[in-house]
């Protein structure tokens, strides 16, 4: 019997679209269909093979019709920049239970250009907007510096520790031709960038992107008969977990419950332990976000974050290579990050990175939404057991 995790399900097709960065020349559909195509033709199939899609926005069924797929299974389940993790959670499930057979998820944006972009207001009617937003918790920079404040004081740890995480990042973006933010950085030029909301200079916050990326599910079976199925990646584990949608109401704003449930699920239902993961791509929309993530996920103690970046743990080299391709500070992020973080992982588990690792089986991909409110974990491998 195929189980969603273990290994039965595969990633047979994984591509971004043609460029990233600043795509004036399509829209958010547009980027979504040249994602698809991408990979569909790294998977060896075509739209007629595809009977499930999975996206955040636009519908999946707006993007089924403009690829021209008739699908028997569709989730547009929306979380924020972590709802890539969960449709590769929901497609294996979907697989798994003979509900589709091969899956198709797709992400476009056109963060930068913004063509194509639906307007977008907050409901005046939600919680957050009758407790939140009207006392200006509007943008990511200005409603993430009260938990970040907070971590920062409660394990004695300083915006240095932050700035490091820009620099660890940075690094490995320098080679990476595809990446927004190539340029050299020091702990003293990112302290002493343009402040955009305290603790937070420009560079400690993401850049903004279009692109996209697609990602073709199906059985690891059917996945031998497919001539990229030398090149499959394997789910072994997920978890999925949400909080609220409230950031001033988190249970402990040093902490993110999302993260340590999904993560704890990912790790149990894996059969993994930390020692065994090779790679990490920990969502960075902002430079605090990674130090939760490391903490909450086990893989440092409490208030051991922000040093274990800064002796350089994550970069190369480092026991924990984390966010290889420049993570959302340096590579791209146009709005919604998951898409990239997943991307990243399955390049280095091919072996197809920029800045490929001389030892890639196993990576752990964390992701973020909606500020602090929902979270998503995958463990892909290599190796299908």
């Amino acid at each position: 019997m195929t189980s969603m995790h273990h290994g039965d399900i595969a990633i047979v097709g994984a591509a971004e679209t043609t460029d990233v960065g600043v795509r004036p020349d399509l829209s958010v559909l547009g980027l979504h269909a040249e994602a698809a195509r991408n990979a569909l033709a790294d998977a060896g199939l075509t739209a007629k093979d595809i009977d499930g899609v999975a996206t955040a926005g636009p519908l999946a069924l707006e993007v089924s019709h403009h690829l021209g797929i008739e699908p028997r299974w569709l989730d547009g389940t929306m979380v924020g920049g972590c709802s890539f993790m969960l449709h590769v959670r929901h497609a294996a499930a979907a697989i798994a239970a003979g509900a589709a057979d091969v899956v198709l998820v797709t992400h476009g944006e056109s963060g930068r250009s913004r063509v194509g972009v639906a307007p977008w207001a907050p409901n005046p009617a939600s919680a957050t907007g009758q407790f939140e937003a009207v006392y200006g918790a509007q943008t990511p920079y200005s409603t993430f510096t009260l938990p970040a404040l907070r971590f920062l004081h409660e394990r004695g740890m300083t915006r240095e520790h932050l700035a490091h995480v820009v620099v660890a990042q940075r690094t490995w973006a320098l080679n990476n031709p595809r990446a927004f933010r190539r340029k050299p950085t020091t702990v003293e030029e990112v302290l002493a960038g343009p402040p955009i909301a305290y603790p937070f200079t420009r560079d400690m916050c993401c850049v903004v992107t279009d692109g996209g990326g697609a990602l073709v599910l199906t059985t690891a079976e059917r996945a031998r008969d497919l001539p990229g199925g030398d090149r499959a990646v394997y789910l072994l584990g997920s978890g999925e977990s949400a909080e609220g949608p409230l950031v001033s109401q988190m249970a402990d704003p040093g902490s993110f419950a999302a993260f340590r449930k999904a993560g704890e699920e990912a790790f149990r239902t894996a059969g993994i332990s930390h020692a065994d993961v090779d790679h990490l791509m920990a969502y960075d929309a902002f430079a605090h976000v990674p130090l939760y993530m490391l903490e909450d996920l086990g893989f440092v103690g409490r208030g051991e974050s922000g040093d274990f970046v800064a002796e350089g743990n994550t970069m190369k080299g480092g026991s924990l290579p984390m966010n290889t391709n420049g993570g959302g500070l340096s590579y791209t992020h146009t709005g919604m990050y998951g898409m990239f973080a997943i991307q990243e992982a399955v390049r280095q588990l091919r072996g197809e990175a920029v800045e490929q690792l001389p030892k890639a089986d196993i990576s752990f991909v964390q992701g973020v939404g909606m500020f602090f409110a929902a979270a998503g974990s995958l463990v892909l491998s290599r190796h299908q057991g």
